[in-house]
């Protein structure tokens, strides 16, 4: 099983968090796998309101969240960036 896949530079790594942007929401979770069609995270979240984009990338704090039951897949044809979470990711929607 491969545990990276380079993507334009970066690599995402199983066991990372990072911070999704699709064309029509955000998402943030740990890798479970990646391959060239889907990004699986656990312990993930729907995004519905970040705030501002900067402070929550530095602050890691999120004006509304709401946690996902298992894992999600993200279609990689649908993102527009991948950003490294370094926060802890939300245990609770809000």
């Amino acid at each position: 099983m491969r545990t990276k896949k380079e993507n334009g530079g970066g690599t995402f790594e199983v066991g990372s968090n990072i911070l999704i942007r699709t064309v029509t929401m955000y998402q943030v979770g740990r890798i479970r796998s990646v391959d060239a069609d889907w990004i699986v995270l656990d312990d993930a979240s729907w995004i519905a309101d970040m705030g501002r984009f900067s402070t929550a990338l530095e602050s890691g704090e999120l004006a509304e969240v709401e946690r996902c039951p298992s894992w999600i897949a993200v279609a990689r044809g649908s993102i527009v960036d991948v950003v490294p979470w370094t926060h802890d990711l939300p245990k609770k929607s809000k």
